[in-house]
């Protein structure tokens, strides 16, 4: 959700929007110390060097990492990211989910993420919360998604969960994902869920 015209670093800086009086978000004026953090921010994603390039200039996964770096600036506790690496490349993708589970350990913060792929929930998730029809039919730990449980879960539609050539902990026996995943990755607290959908 960038302003494609819009340089990567005001984008990050209209994290500060609700915090600033009214006349300067309408005029885009930003303090040296707005930008400072919103430096900052883009750092700690890895994208500092793309600041002033456009939105529209930036990669997918260079997007998302740029609406963190937003987020952060804001001083968000929890974090909703409704498929954050839809479209990416794996490399890309597990970059972005690299810097959620950081966010999580080193800040505190609550992230709420939606995928579309079984093994990000196993790989970067201890509690998973799995979902049929609307309803929870599991919440407990990732550990425990072996893909014979998911086979009762969800029967045949479960090797459609996982996603071929992703290392996870469990062995991968299905191919395209076509179901939805949704990962809280930790609350303050520490710990971290996902949940399927089917």
């Amino acid at each position: 959700n960038l302003v494609p015209r819009l340089a990567v670093l005001t984008n990050v800086c209209l994290g500060f929007l609700g915090n600033m009086p009214g006349w300067r978000g309408t005029l885009g004026w930003f303090t040296q110390e707005e930008k400072k953090r919103a430096m900052v921010a883009l750092m700690r994603v890895g994208i500092a060097e793309q600041a002033l390039k456009r939105g529209s200039e930036l990669s997918g996964g260079q997007q998302q990492r740029a609406a963190i770096a937003r987020s952060l600036v804001q001083g968000a506790e929890i974090l909703i990211a409704d498929e954050p690496i839809a479209s990416l490349d794996p490399s890309s993708a597990r970059r972005v989910m690299d810097i959620l589970a950081q966010l999580n350990k080193d800040d505190g913060i609550t992230v709420l993420v939606s995928l579309h792929q079984v093994e990000y929930a196993l790989n970067y998730c201890p509690r998973t919360i799995a979902l049929r029809q609307g309803e929870i039919v599991y919440d407990g730990p990732s550990d425990a998604l072996t893909p014979e449980f998911l086979g009762e879960l969800y029967g045949a539609e479960s090797e459609s969960l996982f996603l071929p050539g992703l290392q996870s902990r469990h062995e991968s026996p299905g191919n395209a994902v076509a179901r939805s995943v949704v990962t809280p990755i930790g609350a303050n607290t520490g710990y971290a869920a996902s949940a399927a959908r089917a």
